[in-house]
């Protein structure tokens, strides 16, 4: 079963992959996550199927529910497509925020996928314009970037550099549509839309929870009942991972300078190694 659209290739199973797949099996899609070995695949599919049992917990028959998506979710070792399958239609890569490394695996998919219509990063604040000067056909690269946790976000910022085409971009737009989500559509500059707001205000209060202003939970309370903000910019700092947040911080200081310099509170965490929730530590304990 798949959708209309036909089918994708997540590459990398991690939080963010593992949630990408899963918001498309919901909706019917055959799915690969592609991952470099045998642990890591596994991990990728415990990741997915705790993901739908979260999901699904309070319904009825939920666990069969479960096994009917994960027959939808194929997790493999490498990108080779096996013999008598179809070339995906959509690929996404979701490894981790490093430019070569991101370059690198997005080079050995566009040889591995040929067929695909879309090539996407979920890149949260990497150039699409570098990422796509190192691939043969740029003008089916852009970026997918999509919001913490998956399944629960009604948001993709798609991210458009100046070789993508409107062909592509309709293709991706027609995607987040099936996913039942909505996008917002980003000219390639550092930090795009979301990423650079956000990190502004995140490192405003980490300056703020440093210099004594208030505590963390008091600033993020202040957010939510004064703004209507969902979260706190504290506590989605933990939810986002504080090592995340800080490399797209030094990201943003190099290309759009000191504004976005990050709080020594912020460095002094990550190197005690208290990066959020999925440590059980940040600003808040989990």
């Amino acid at each position: 079963m798949t959708t209309p659209l036909g089918s994708v290739v997540v590459i990398g199973g991690g939080t963010m992959g593992a949630g990408i797949a899963q918001s498309l099996i919901e909706v019917g899609t055959s799915v690969a996550v592609v991952e470099p070995d045998v642990e890591r695949a596994r991990a990728a599919r415990d990741r997915v199927a705790a993901g739908l049992r979260e999901r699904f917990k309070h319904e009825a028959n939920s666990e069969d529910r479960v096994q009917e998506l994960l027959a939808l979710l194929a997790v493999r070792v490498g990108m080779a497509v096996p013999a008598g399958e179809e070339q995906p239609v959509l690929v996404v890569e979701a490894v981790l925020e490093d430019l070569d490394l991101k370059a690198e695996i997005l080079g050995a998919a566009e040889v591995a996928f040929s067929g695909a219509a879309v090539l996407a990063s979920n890149t949260s604040s990497l150039s699409i314009d570098a990422l796509a000067g190192r691939l043969v056909r740029p003008g089916s690269f852009l970026g997918m970037h999509f919001f913490n946790p998956v399944p629960r976000s009604a948001l993709v910022e798609l991210v458009v550099g100046s070789a993508t085409t409107p062909a592509t971009l309709g293709a991706a737009r027609s995607w987040v549509e099936a996913l039942g989500k909505e996008s917002i559509e980003v000219r390639d500059s550092p930090g795009f839309a979301t990423s650079r707001l956000g990190v502004a205000l995140g490192l405003e209060a980490i300056r703020m929870l440093e210099e004594g202003v208030a505590s963390a939970e008091d600033i993020d309370r202040g957010m939510v009942l004064g703004y209507r903000f969902p979260v706190g910019p504290l506590r989605l700092s933990d939810l986002v991972g504080l090592d995340v947040r800080l490399a797209i911080a030094e990201y943003l200081e190099a290309t759009l300078g000191p504004r976005f310099t990050p709080p020594r509170l912020l460095r002094e965490k990550v190197a005690r190694g208290e990066l959020g929730r999925k440590a059980g530590r940040g600003f808040y304990r989990w």
